[in-house]
């Protein structure tokens, strides 16, 4: 154990600050992975060095189970992008992060944006209604949906739009996706008002209780997350398409997981429906081409 350890640690230690960033987006599994492989070096490095942040973040978000430790921790990476735009970043993803920063307009503002949304997981578990979730999912998604954006290249100013109301239709996504996983945590991301509305209880969310209600609430989620997808397409124009084919490659992995889990019967309560890497790297190459 002592040995495989320390090899590790010599692995890691060894790693280039973009070999360490490559390493964490591939590890993640994540949908957004697919959607990298086909940008050109530049772009690539930058938006790997952008997800590898986030899921350091998030990390801290999901994993540290001492709220305070997780405060310090969050307040360590504020700290340390502070560090990345005064000219001296010490960790391998904001080192990775700086040729970002310089080219594509990935802001400070904007990255401690997405800290703030982490720090909302500390304490907020559940959410009285959408407009509470949507700040939630703009600091989470959305405002990664826009520094992607930039990284991916665009002319128009709607594009922004676009991206945010991507970014927000992913994490509904993931939303519906996680229920039962964040219910795990003791955490319900569907709006406390529209539960009631549809006749469903924190606690029968809590103890996995499938009905016909829960089936009409997941209903009405999935239509709200398509209407952003829409929103998002509405505004994307024709001269950006090209550039942000990385999103529209991401939300056709997206929209697929949605209609599979919809028709599924929305069995997220105990289980964690998802797409095998050979489907989504075929929607990736099939999106690419295409679009």
């Amino acid at each position: 154990m002592g040995l495989a350890k320390d090899r590790t640690s010599r692995i890691i230690f060894n790693m280039t600050p973009d070999d360490y960033c490559q390493n964490k987006a591939a590890q993640s599994g994540s949908s957004f992975y697919y959607s990298f492989r086909f940008l050109p070096v530049d772009r690539r490095r930058a938006i790997t060095a952008l997800y590898a942040f986030c899921r350091e973040v998030d990390d801290v978000a999901d994993e540290v189970t001492d709220v305070d430790v997780a405060r310090i921790k969050l307040g360590w990476w504020r700290a340390e992008l502070a560090n990345l735009f005064q000219g001296h970043p010490q960790h391998p993803v904001t080192k990775a992060l700086v040729p970002a920063t310089k080219l594509f307009g990935v802001d400070q503002r904007r990255l401690n944006e997405i800290i703030d949304g982490m720090e909302m997981d500390l304490t907020h578990h559940r959410y009285h209604d959408f407009a509470a979730l949507k700040l939630y999912c703009h600091r989470v998604a959305g405002v990664v949906g826009q520094l992607s954006a930039g990284i991916f290249g665009y002319t128009d100013p709607r594009t922004l739009d676009y991206a945010e109301n991507l970014g927000l239709a992913f994490q509904m996504t993931n939303i519906i996706r996680d229920v039962g996983e964040d219910a795990r945590r003791d955490r319900i991301y569907l709006p406390q008002d529209e539960l009631a509305k549809f006749g469903v209880s924190s606690d029968d969310i809590l103890a996995a209780r499938h009905s016909t209600a829960f089936l009409h609430l997941m209903t009405f989620q999935t239509e709200r997350a398509k209407s952003l997808y829409d929103a998002a397409f509405r505004a994307l124009s024709p001269e950006d398409r090209r550039p942000q084919r990385p999103g529209l490659i991401m939300s056709a992995i997206y929209r697929t997981l949605l209609d599979e889990i919809e028709r599924d019967g929305f069995q997220v309560l105990t289980q964690r429906i998802s797409l095998t890497p050979m489907r989504k790297l075929w929607i990736a190459w099939r999106t690419w081409i295409v679009s």
